[in-house]
């Protein structure tokens, strides 16, 4: 098995909500990070992210705030299937190069 789980806890220098940094990290998935970040709210386990093409999904349902500045994030990855991909994505940028 390849897929993994980061359980982050993070501090926050603003206060904010659970529901605001789930909100920029959806923002992320379908903007600027599309293709490299995915966001999901589903119920999920490792096996739902084999062979997933994303560095990092972030798993709303999984995460929490502890108050108004410390929060639990939770965010699975396939660490060979996207490592491979980037490596892709970095081999096309290159390319275009030459």
């Amino acid at each position: 098995p390849t897929v993994s789980a980061v359980d982050l806890t993070v501090k926050t220098e603003k206060p904010t909500t659970y529901e605001e940094i789930c909100r920029k990290m959806k923002e992320a998935a379908s903007g600027p990070l599309n293709g490299i970040l995915e966001y999901t709210e589903d119920e999920v386990v490792s096996a739902d992210f084999i062979h997933c093409p994303a560095s990092s999904i972030f798993d709303a349902g999984s995460g929490m705030g502890l108050n108004e500045t410390f929060f639990k994030l939770v965010s699975w990855y396939d660490n060979e299937w996207g490592y491979s991909n980037r490596c892709v994505d970095l081999l096309k940028k290159v390319s275009a190069h030459l």
